[in-house]
């Protein structure tokens, strides 16, 4: 409901004005030590946080709901709203509410959004939060990018006549927290959909940039491709101008725009990120077992979020790989210089974060301390790396600082332990302001006055039981008991009358109180002042200690690949330019740190772009082959971040993109089926791959049909095979495919060894040469307890299957069973595709009884569902 300001005090009135020009946000609005909500904004902010809505009498009308909190924990609240999607106006006083003649002066200082804020209390120190502005050109988009809080900035063009889908999957990497467009931007229906399905916690938000200003300018300069580019420019600019209304600072922490190319790094798609599980788990969204989980052995907030980019965008270029490989292997092979430099990265804090703090004003003097805390770890890094001359440490050494002036001046102006306000004092140390310290001297000596002055007036009245004391409600007084207040001299003035007593002031002891108090007003201004100016002080230095935070950063990283490389017992793989995958008893990085009361069986890879560029996978399922693929898939990419890897060698050329279709479930967002959202990811790969990826295909076809889905698998394998040329593995349950070694070079089959004991049978997890034709699914059911008059049953009905014959069943009627598909489909069995698949798939030795109830849970619902009936 729009409010008025009739009848209202000058103060609501004045909220009013202002909650006009911030109607999409809620207004935090200060009033002495508290930030209030009014109105709407109070019922709002009070339903999420859980506050007390109270009224204000606004008018004799209408009174006015209202709630607040505290000014010194506001950042805790802004985080919960933040987080739940709201914007908000951060409304501060302009001058001291004790000097204001008539209403205080009020301004919004600045404006919180997802893609803006700077609290550490909504950021993660391993993410970046990353804001994105999006423009749509003729048959391309530029994607701009910006961490106001680490000042990174970048751009991506996407462009061809797959440009959606190279958008979308540019922009689930980044996994941006806000995205701004232009008020008439129009952004593809599909698009929009699957932005909301992938990136629900994505803030969307509409801006009219100022065609005058020419922020790209200051910010970049207008050398180079970014800015000869018209639609690249106009992104950017929405983007800076954006940042600019809500942080409302120059930015100059925004001082290198990169652009994000293919050519020197391997693309991954939304569907590898999610199916590999690089930073993100598919159960719960976290860290906790994933990729990144098993390298992430950095020491800092810089180097943490440096981690999850190089997991997520590893390098294609050769020369790149190998430089952070002979980076990773000298602290691999140096366990001293190992430990030392780890205990040196500890002392780093978020450099990053705090200098962007420090540009945009809202850095305390904890974090200059902070920021002082890593300075003086420098010298360490500095010395450790000091006898590298060349490679990869020699540059990274180059670029780290040790910014003497500015330590110096953090050393002597900010006390070991600051407080968390700047504006109460307490900050500055002794000795670094003459001035400061003749206050401190006057405010903190007065003790000593108040002594001599009780022992003055003592003497002076005869009265020797008088006291000198203070409290904040009166200030000081001279206190004298009721028996004495006959001596009591006519200069003292009554202040207080107590129950046993009187409290007097004489001008003598108000101009003292006057000046004590003036002294630490003096205090609290000239604090805040020398602060500002060391602030500035280091503002002057942003850029290069930028620099310096950012080599620290990537020193970090290459640490961690080593503590892992060293933890994980890894070796260093070696690049080729021949087109080859070869790698000797490689482990899964990830499945062998979570096993615990068994050994990971290795197995071996070798693809190549000629004989062997396409191998299928035949076997059980849950017996290893998604594992296995997802390990090819998992060495190859950390081979090209620059990690060593878990296995005995490994020999392997960079591939361009690495593209998977592993499992599917329905997309109900958009009302896809699991098959249909199969074939758009199977529709993917095949428009996108070339002869230097590797793909990853796990069971394409079974959401259909047996015919319909064998017919699509082996279209596939043949296009990929004959078309695309790329590496590939191929696992399926269709073992008719296993034909096609013969019939096509380049093709090759394998399957999981399994040993069979009479009637029991082990899987050995091992990837030997050749197809095979069984599934033993049968045999799986039988361990998960299925009843025996169904596994006998199941048992007639295999035979009579494989034999193409009618089946039959002792004591019922016979029932035919055509050899055509679809005949079979149309007449129905005992079990239906889906179930017998499942059950042909299950692997009980792996699974807990409790997976067992449900899985069988959901074949008998299956079985309802299809009208079969189980007896």
């Amino acid at each position: 409901m729009t409010q008025t300001g009739e009848g209202y005090t000058p103060m609501v009135q004045q909220y009013m004005e202002i909650k006009k020009q911030h109607e999409d946000k809620l207004l935090f609005y200060r009033l002495g030590d508290f930030y209030e909500l009014f109105f709407g904004d109070a019922i709002t902010a009070s339903r999420e946080l859980n506050l007390t809505l109270t009224q204000r009498a606004g008018n004799t009308k209408h009174p006015i709901p209202m709630c607040g909190v505290p000014f010194h924990s506001v950042d805790g609240y802004l985080a919960k709203l933040i987080k739940k999607g709201y914007r908000i106006a951060i409304c501060d006083q302009m001058e001291d509410p004790k000097k204001a003649v008539g209403i205080v002066k009020r301004e919004v200082t600045k404006i919180l959004t997802p893609g803006t804020v700077l609290s550490d209390a909504v950021l993660d120190d391993e993410h970046n939060q990353y804001l994105a502005a999006v423009s749509i050109g003729d048959g391309r988009a530029v994607l701009g990018l910006a961490d106001v809080s680490t000042g990174e900035a970048s751009w991506y063009e996407a462009s061809g006549p797959y440009w959606e889908d190279l958008l979308m999957d540019q922009i689930y990497r980044m996994q941006p927290a806000e995205l701004v467009l232009a008020p008439d931007e129009q952004l593809p229906e599909r698009f929009t959909q699957e932005l909301s399905q992938k990136l629900p916690q994505c803030m969307v938000n509409r801006f009219q940039k100022d065609q005058g200003i020419d922020d790209f300018a200051r910010h970049f300069g207008t050398e180079g491709k970014a800015y000869a580019e018209p639609l690249v420019r106009d992104t950017i600019e929405l983007m800076l101008q954006y940042i600019h209304v809500n942080v409302k600072s120059d930015l100059a922490q925004l001082n290198r725009l990169t652009e994000i190319t293919t050519d020197r790094t391997m693309v991954l798609d939304a569907t590898a990120i999610r199916n590999l599980e690089l930073v993100r788990n598919m159960k719960d969204g976290t860290k906790k077992g994933t990729l990144l989980d098993i390298l992430d052995y950095t020491a800092t907030a810089m180097g943490a979020r440096l981690m999850r980019q190089w997991i997520e965008s590893p390098l294609y270029d050769a020369a790149r790989i190998t430089s952070r490989q002979q980076a990773v292997g000298t602290l691999v092979g140096d366990s001293r210089l190992r430990t030392e430099l780890g205990e040196a990265l500890k002392k780093i804090t978020d450099l990053e974060r705090i200098l962007s703090r420090i540009e945009v004003g809202s850095a305390n003097a904890r974090d200059m301390a902070s920021l002082r805390t890593a300075l003086l770890a420098v010298p360490d890094l500095k010395r450790l790396l000091a006898p590298y001359r060349k490679g990869l440490l020699a540059k990274l050494s180059s670029r780290i600082d040790s910014h003497d002036a500015v330590l110096d001046e953090l050393r002597r102006g900010i006390v070991d332990d600051p407080p968390f306000t700047v504006r109460e004092g307490g900050m500055i140390r002794k000795g670094y302001n003459a001035e400061l310290d003749e206050l401190h001297d006057i405010a903190e000596n007065n003790n000593a006055w108040m002594q001599d002055f009780e022992l003055r007036i003592k003497e002076e009245t005869g009265i020797k039981n008088l006291k000198v004391g203070f409290n904040k409600v009166f200030g000081y007084y001279i206190e004298v008991s009721k028996g004495q207040v006959s001596q009591v001299p006519d200069s003292f003035i009554r202040k207080q009358t107590l129950v046993n007593g009187e409290r007097y002031i004489v001008p003598e002891l108000k101009t003292f109180e006057n000046k004590i108090l003036s002294a630490k007003e003096k205090i609290q201004q000239l604090e805040y002042y020398l602060f500002n100016e060391i602030r500035n002080c280091v503002r002057d230095e942003l850029v290069t200690i930028q620099d310096t935070a950012r080599a620290i950063g990537e020193l970090d990283a290459i640490y961690s690949l080593a503590m892992a490389a060293f933890k994980g017992n890894y070796v260093c793989p070696r690049l080729s330019d021949k087109g080859e995958i070869i790698i000797k008893d490689g482990r899964h990085p990830v499945v062998e740190k979570l096993l615990e009361r068994e050994l990971f069986v290795p197995n071996d890879v070798h693809l190549n772009g000629t004989d062997e560029r396409l191998i299928i996978l035949t076997g059980p399922n849950m017996a290893g082959k998604s594992t296995y693929m997802r390990q090819v898939a998992l060495l190859v990419l950390m081979t090209q971040m620059g990690s060593f890897l878990p296995c005995r060698e490994a020999v392997i050329t960079p591939v361009d993109r690495i593209f998977t279709r592993v499992g599917a479930s329905d997309d109900l967002a958009t009302g896809q089926s699991t098959f249909m959202v199969e074939m758009n990811e199977v529709a993917n790969i095949l428009k996108n791959a070339t002869s230097r990826s590797l793909i990853i295909l796990d069971e394409v076809g079974r959401g259909t049909s047996t015919y319909d889905g064998m017919s699509i698998a082996r279209a596939v394998v043949e296009y990929i095979n004959e078309k695309i040329k790329a590496k590939t593995l191929f696992a399926t349950h269709y073992h008719e495919l296993i034909e096609l070694e013969d019939l096509f070079d380049g093709i090759k089959n394998y399957s999981i060894a399994v040993k069979e004991k009479g009637n029991d049978v082990v899987f050995l997890r091992r990837i030997v040469p050749g197809g095979t034709d069984r599934s033993y699914g049968i045999h799986v059911a039988k361990l998960a307890g299925l009843p025996k008059k169904v596994l006998d049953r199941a048992d007639e009905l295999l035979e009579e299957y494989a034999a193409e014959a009618p089946l039959s069943h002792k004591g019922t009627h016979h029932a035919e069973i055509p050899k055509q598909a679809e005949q079979d489909e149309a007449q129905g069995s005992l079990f239906g595709d889906t179930i017998r698949d499942t059950l042909m798939g299950l692997d009980i030795m792996t699974m807990t009884p409790l997976e067992a109830m449900n899985t069988l849970y959901q074949l008998a619902e299956e079985a309802k569902r299809e009208g079969g009936k189980l007896s």
